[in-house]
């Protein structure tokens, strides 16, 4: 099993920063990736941005240029950095580890963080 404990969220203002943090206990596998969902109420979780174990990293479109997702595999902490936010990036931010697995399929499978609230204000 693995257990992901989020930092706290908070207000900001538009175009102000929040840092989010995320540190992973139990059984965690070195090449995991781990990464940042959202979900605004009335709308689909979506991905914010991930991280591989060797640093590719992936963003949304909508975040790119503005968020920065970083890890410390040593400490198995996932971080994203928010610049400029918008009242757009209101919602509840998911950590997440991504595992890939071989049986019976290739594929990957998601645990999860208890969310965290981020509002940005207009």
């Amino acid at each position: 099993q693995v257990q992901l404990v989020e930092s706290e969220g908070g207000l900001a203002q538009f175009g102000g920063s929040l840092r989010l943090s995320c540190a992973a206990s139990g059984s965690i596998f070195t090449k995991d990736a781990m990464g940042w969902y959202r979900q605004a109420p009335e709308k689909q979780r979506e991905l914010v941005a991930t991280i591989t174990s060797d640093g590719t990293t992936d963003y949304a479109e909508s975040v790119k240029g503005r968020f920065t997702i970083s890890r410390d595999n040593a400490k198995n902490t996932v971080y994203l950095q928010m610049n400029n936010l918008k009242p757009e990036d209101t919602a509840v931010y998911y950590c997440a580890v991504d595992r890939a697995i071989e049986d019976p399929k290739p594929g990957i499978i998601t645990f999860w963080g208890q969310g965290t609230q981020v509002t940005v204000s207009s």
